[in-house]
């Protein structure tokens, strides 16, 4: 009986969540994935809702064992509630995934 209790208060605070509706979101700006190469790629795009990204990414020791692909790029968005845009600035290489925002937490 507990659990079908808190199954029920779980799925009515998913419910009373707001709604967002997405649909009229538009590109304004974009940097087409077209010049991807086989020693990497560029990208970006700009919403109407204040959303970005923006990504390069270089292959690095080509031809040698230790090749790999060095991702970089940022994402920025707005919370709607609060209007405070958040940037995370970021590098994926062989090491892993390092991201880096004012609003993140320092390692």
């Amino acid at each position: 009986m507990k659990l079908i209790i808190a199954f029920a208060a779980v799925v009515a605070v998913a419910l009373a969540a707001p709604q967002r509706d997405y649909s009229q979101t538009v590109v304004v700006k974009e940097t087409p994935l077209d010049n991807i190469g086989i020693d990497g790629y560029q990208f970006g795009y700009e919403l109407s809702n204040g959303q970005t990204h923006q990504e390069s990414a270089q292959l690095t020791n080509a031809g040698h064992e230790n090749e790999s692909l060095v991702v970089r790029g940022s994402f920025s968005y707005v919370d709607p509630e609060t209007n405070v845009r958040y940037t995370v600035n970021y590098v994926a290489d062989e090491n892993g995934f390092h991201p880096e925002g004012a609003h993140l937490p320092a390692v």
